[in-house]
């Protein structure tokens, strides 16, 4: 039986430890705007100076964005702990990660742990553009003659003469 929540069954004169999907939900809820918010200060620190839209087609430097957002949650009346939270820990991280090390010559705190390396290899490639097959792919075509297109002849590069 289920109830208020919590997947225990309810005993008579015995309390139960209510520890279901609610509070779960509750911290995921929780750390969701500070986490977004985390992700757009940095992201708007990396690329300060694209030009970016907001609502009724206001335009502005993408490094005032999450600024803006923050004001604009003030001005409808939503409470902004959150957006600030994210903020500043993006902001903690943007200096630790990238100002801190490059501009200011100091350590680098954060770095990647072996494990993850060691788990998720960072292999190059097996992205193309759109419409551009796979390298290996195109590889194979060349060695086919083409890959069974029709031939139009050979063309002309520009530039060469």
């Amino acid at each position: 039986m289920w109830h208020f929540g919590c997947p225990f069954p309810s005993f008579k004169g015995r309390k139960k430890n209510c520890f279901g999907p609610q509070p779960c939900c509750g911290a995921l809820n929780l750390l969701m705007i500070p986490l977004i918010m985390s992700v757009l200060y940095v992201w708007a620190q990396l690329n300060r100076d694209m030009i970016v839209s907001f609502w009724f087609g206001t335009r502005f430097k993408a490094c005032y964005l999450p600024w803006v957002i923050l004001g604009f949650n003030y001005i409808i009346g939503g409470s902004v702990i959150n957006e600030l939270i994210g903020n500043l820990v993006g902001h903690l991280y943007f200096f630790l990660m990238f100002r801190y090390p490059m501009d200011l010559g100091g350590r680098n705190f954060l770095s990647t742990p072996q494990f993850l390396y060691r788990w998720l290899p960072s292999r190059r490639g097996g992205v193309s553009g759109f419409g551009v097959p796979p390298a290996s792919m195109r590889r194979a075509a060349d060695q086919n003659g083409g890959g069974g297109r029709h031939n139009w002849g050979q063309g002309f590069r520009l530039g060469d003469q």
